[in-house]
């Protein structure tokens, strides 16, 4: 009995697997630069530094784009929570620019990305918030917070999807603590806010 059969096979399999490893590696190495792209691209933004910001996103966009041209299906667990980065980043982007945020299909990212994309940009809300209310800027801080509530309003129904899009409901949970956390904030600083005023006037 001869083993040809199982040796060319054996050989082919190899080969397959070694690119398939070689992919893998390319990926994950890659995508990391596009979540490390993505953070600065968010810090750039809390310190006003908007342009800064725009490139590394715009970077970031570029790698992932590059990056999904050698992956396929098997390898998509690996790159998507760059794409959630990405979401992160440009939505928060967005927001600040005063300007739409952008759609799923414009970022080339799938379903369940955009959502936990966006389920993350809640948290960089908040601290917009906080650091509006610290600025003494209570209606920037009161935006923030309608934007950030709407959102969530907005992503709450995939809830019912928590077995589809891993996180959603946990996320949802931690982002519901933080808008009563931030409705708090910007209560008080509308109150403090109106009772200043008024000192004022009657100083007057």
């Amino acid at each position: 009995m001869s083993l040809k059969n199982v040796k060319s096979s054996l050989s082919k399999i190899s080969k397959s697997l070694e690119e398939a490893q070689n992919s893998r590696e390319y990926i994950i190495k890659r995508t990391r630069e596009v979540v490390i792209l993505c953070s600065q691209a968010i810090i750039s933004v809390h310190k006003l530094d908007i342009v800064d910001g725009k490139e590394k996103a715009a970077k970031a966009k570029k790698l992932l784009d590059e990056i999904r041209k050698k992956s396929n299906a098997e390898l998509y667990r690996h790159i998507m929570t760059s794409e959630q980065e990405l979401v992160e980043a440009s939505a928060f982007l967005a927001i600040v620019q005063k300007s739409e945020i952008p759609s799923a299909e414009s970022l080339g990212v799938k379903g369940e990305s955009y959502i936990l994309g966006l389920l993350d940009c809640i948290g960089e809300l908040k601290r917009l918030v906080y650091d509006s209310i610290r600025a003494g800027k209570a209606k920037d801080a009161s935006k923030f917070f309608e934007i950030m509530e709407n959102l969530y309003l907005s992503l709450y129904p995939f809830a019912i999807y928590d077995k589809l899009v891993n996180e959603t409901r946990r996320k949802l949970d931690v982002n519901r603590i933080l808008i009563e956390d931030a409705r708090a904030a910007v209560t008080e600083e509308i109150r403090r806010s109106a009772l200043i005023d008024s000192i004022n006037k009657f100083k007057k």
